[in-house]
């Protein structure tokens, strides 16, 4: 194929997208916003833009390169969780949300134009390193990453397991960046974990909304209640949780409430407005404290939403990430992806996510949580021992080594008094 064939043929791909893409983006409004004549004005000055690009740029580029740029180039402009999926990255994509994948394990976004730390999953490299949410990733391995993609930085941030990848830190009170180097391992995240707290009380950990999540929450509260004489009251604990499945969202949300709206979602199509409503998925219907932090953003907020508005349960901790759009994954036909914003979540009483989060009935920030350890801390090196009875699971820490926990099973012990309030 010679090079004036080779130019028709990526400009053919170019154009047949860009065409597409510009007619989705305006609908029906396009004749009042985008002028046929104005639409193709566009397209040749990107036709000519990509000539000048083949003809006189200093290396060769081939034609999948030019057309997989632009494609990026569109997507990434519009927000930061919007994007281009190349095969490889739509593959690893699906392999997430079975539970198993290759990193550090953190969920990542583009703010101020850095990566920056939506939460370290738990029990990853990432989390034992002490990666935090909010912290701006402003190098990896020395390389500067502002304005970079979301997908080049999860490229480089993956890698082969064993190998070690060295993160430059800014975080809210640091002075000056510092550097973290986490050893890459096989990501594994049990979605739901749980324990008894005392006896009667239970407490469940949603680390992620997977596949089987809803699955795994049902098991979680059959052994709570196989374990203890009666289930008084749990603790759902959606801390760090980054989110996932919206269907597992929704299903999870309906196992604790009876009836009515859950989540409504608002797009500019039609086929983008959307509104699930409780099915009586009966889990359990007894006392629930749902702990929240900056770490818990999309699905999760999406359950802790619900489940505010609906007053089945109180939400404590620190205000959640606010992330709540809805990404659809449209599949091309080279096996690559489009990861498009087509939809923003609403809570039953329409409060919107984005930007927003959800905000605990009860604030507990995490300067207490850190004063609490640090004054327990402090008893220990002066050889203080306190020794709390509990029955149950012998790794509880509701003594103060966790606040929020303390604080949420203090409320479940009160839930009678304090339910008329």
């Amino acid at each position: 194929m010679n090079n004036k064939m080779k130019v028709l043929v990526g400009l053919s791909f170019c154009l047949i997208f860009l065409f597409g893409f510009i007619l989705g983006v305006q609908g029906k409004r396009s004749d009042k916003h985008l002028p046929e004549g104005e639409m193709y004005e566009y397209l040749r000055t990107f036709s000519h833009v990509i000539e000048l690009v083949k003809k006189n740029y200093v290396e060769e580029v081939n034609d999948r390169q030019i057309v997989y740029s632009a494609i990026k180039g569109i997507l990434e402009s519009l927000d930061p969780y919007s994007a281009f999926l190349d095969s490889e990255m739509y593959k690893e994509m699906q392999t997430e949300t079975k539970g198993e994948f290759g990193g550090i394990g953190i969920e990542l976004t583009i703010k101020d134009g850095f990566p920056t730390v939506i939460t370290p999953i738990e029990d990853t490299p990432a989390s034992k390193a002490g990666l935090k949410p909010g912290d701006h990733i402003i190098k990896i391995d020395g390389k500067p990453t502002k304005n970079m993609g979301l997908l080049e930085v999860v490229r480089m941030i993956r890698g082969e397991k064993g190998k070690a990848v060295t993160l430059t830190i800014m975080r809210e009170g640091f002075t000056v960046p510092q550097d973290v180097t986490i050893v890459r391992d096989i990501i594994k995240v049990k979605s739901v974990k749980f324990k008894v707290l005392e006896d009667g009380y239970g407490y469940v950990k949603i680390t992620q909304f997977q596949e089987r999540t809803f699955e795994d929450l049902k098991k979680a509260f059959a052994e709570l209640k196989k374990n203890v004489n009666q289930l008084k009251g749990v603790v759902l604990d959606l801390r760090n949780n980054p989110g996932g499945l919206l269907d597992q969202a929704v299903a999870v949300a309906d196992g604790f409430i009876t009836q009515g709206l859950i989540v409504s979602i608002e797009g500019k199509n039609r086929e983008n407005k959307m509104r699930f409503f409780a099915e009586k998925e009966d889990v359990y219907f007894g006392p629930l404290v749902v702990l929240v932090n900056e770490g818990s953003a999309s699905a999760s907020e999406i359950v802790a939403g619900a489940l505010q508005d609906h007053k089945r349960a109180i939400i404590v901790g620190t205000k959640t990430f606010g992330k709540g759009s809805v990404q659809t994954i449209f599949p091309l036909g080279d096996g690559s992806a489009v990861k498009l914003t087509t939809a923003k979540y609403f809570t039953p009483k329409g409060r919107s996510i984005q930007t927003e989060g959800i905000t605990p009935d009860i604030t507990i920030g995490e300067s207490f949580h850190k004063a609490k350890v640090q004054d327990r801390q402090k008893q220990k090196d002066q050889g203080e021992k306190r020794e709390i009875r509990r029955n149950g699971d012998s790794d509880s820490k509701t003594d103060g080594e966790d606040l929020q926990l303390y604080v949420a099973l203090q409320i479940l012990k009160s839930w009678d008094s304090l339910r008329g309030k």
